[in-house]
């Protein structure tokens, strides 16, 4: 926006005031005598205009006029998403512009620690692989900066970002000399984010962003229990008054953010697709996880009129569909999550596979979406292309499916090699292999399913 130039009459002299975006300034007093000289008001393509004679109308009015313009020009300095841009719900689908869109994606754990160029270089192999989503969580969270209150996990380490190391980069802390919680803004902390966002919206990827990690991996909320002296791992985050303090408060610290790079807040820029409360959040027992996932989902809608919220739990319990059901049955979450890794439920892949519809068909019953936004099959298995081809062909030909979200894709780290993945190997390349070429064609929607032109 130019600047805005007001000439206002106030008596027999005249002010002068230019006001820009960012500032304003104030111009010497300027005297008129002459009778028949005009008062003028000139905003933008707004004027006003008065001989003196009628000088007393055009102060009032010119001066609302002016702190009108003023006021409109300092509330809109932060743009906003237009409404049909976010992602919504219809029914069991996901919405964008009120046609139906089907998530094809991945995960990625690094993007908020990780280098710019290794940032630059997942997004862009998402583009390439097809993908419409990226989902991601906020981290890292660390104890003091001068070591009072310890930080839990090994945040000092050399390894490269797929491993965990995050190169001094933290998002919250412990302020020993406040003695609360602390927000990293800087170039190691939240302008991370802001990167993330802007070259995501570039290249239009939607993300999902969890607030938090449960497990202590890069701190999570085992980290900020251990703030004050909690090792208690299921419980104490979730009902102690402290730390649900500290959540809320991260919560509007975040979404309150104005990305200079965007020029949005957080909380209104559609290139997020949603909010989801926390990574895996495994409170115990289940009364306490659906107390504390409905009294923070209420608080970031009461925050953020635009995104959709989930839990971001893995949905399943001992096998069953209980906890996903439960997240449906609440009325601030939009969409049910779940995770499935069949090895760790001793289930085959056929098994999963009819697992998939399982979940599915609970939607209709809720109206609301359901996304399987973690899975994953180890490498170590011949079979792994084509078991993933199969559960995605599933996910793609069940109506009442709404998309996916691979776990993970890794991407060429700083040393220009891809990391060892020798634990779980689900780490997924841009490499040309099979696996990646599944995935790959899983993007291109099938005519006639969610997605498809």
């Amino acid at each position: 926006m130019g600047a805005l130039v007001a000439r206002l009459p106030l008596g027999p002299d005249v002010i002068l005031v230019s006001t820009a975006v960012s500032s304003i300034r104030n111009v010497p007093l300027r005297t008129s005598s002459e009778e028949d000289r005009p008062s003028v008001v000139n905003l933008g393509e707004t004027r006003c205009q008065m001989s003196v004679s009628q000088k007393q109308p055009c102060d009032v009015f010119c001066m609302f006029l002016f702190l009108f313009m003023f006021m409109f020009m300092f509330t809109t300095s932060a743009e906003t998403g237009r409404a049909d841009d976010f992602v919504k719900t219809s029914g069991t689908m996901f919405t964008v512009s009120g046609k139906p869109f089907f998530v094809t994606g991945v995960n990625n754990h690094y993007l908020t620690y990780g280098t710019e160029a290794e940032v630059v270089r997942v997004l862009d192999d998402s583009v390439a692989l097809g993908a419409t989503v990226v989902r991601v969580f906020l981290e890292p969270v660390i104890g003091s900066l001068d070591g009072t209150v310890p930080t839990i996990w090994d945040w000092k380490s050399n390894a490269d970002s797929s491993d965990l190391g995050v190169k001094g980069t933290y998002l919250l802390y412990w302020d020993s000399d406040k003695d609360k919680m602390a927000f990293n803004d800087g170039r190691n902390g939240m302008q991370k984010v802001d990167f993330l966002i802007a070259e995501a919206k570039k290249r239009d990827l939607r993300l999902i962003i969890a607030f938090l990690d449960f497990w202590a991996y890069t701190g999570g909320s085992q980290e900020m229990a251990a703030w004050y002296n909690s090792p208690d791992k299921n419980t104490f985050f979730f009902t102690d008054p402290r730390p649900k303090r500290d959540y809320r408060g991260w919560v509007s610290h975040v979404l309150e953010r104005l990305n200079p790079a965007t020029g949005l807040y957080y909380k209104d820029d559609p290139t997020i697709m949603a909010w989801e409360l926390m990574n895996e959040g495994n409170a115990d027992p289940e009364q306490l996880r659906l107390a504390w996932v409905a009294e923070m989902s209420t608080y970031v809608k009461s925050q953020d009129h635009n995104h959709l919220v989930g839990s971001g739990d893995a949905g399943q319990n001992g096998g069953s569909s209980r906890n996903l059901q439960d997240d449906l049955s609440i009325p601030t979450l939009d969409y049910g999550t779940w995770h499935g890794y069949p090895l760790y439920v001793k289930m085959t892949p056929e098994e999963f596979d009819n697992r998939i519809r399982q979940f599915c068909d609970v939607a209709p019953d809720y109206q609301k979406p359901v996304l399987l936004e973690e899975f994953g099959y180890a490498r170590s298995n011949s079979n792994q292309a084509d078991v993933y081809s199969q559960w995605l062909h599933t996910l793609s030909q069940d109506r009442n499916c709404a998309g996916w979200l691979v776990w993970r894709l890794v991407s060429l780290q700083e040393d220009g090699k891809y990391p060892v993945d020798n634990y779980d190997q689900f780490d997924i390349h841009n490499d040309g292999r099979r696996i990646w070429r599944v995935l790959k064609s899983a993007t291109i929607p099938a005519p006639g399913t969610q997605g498809s032109p």
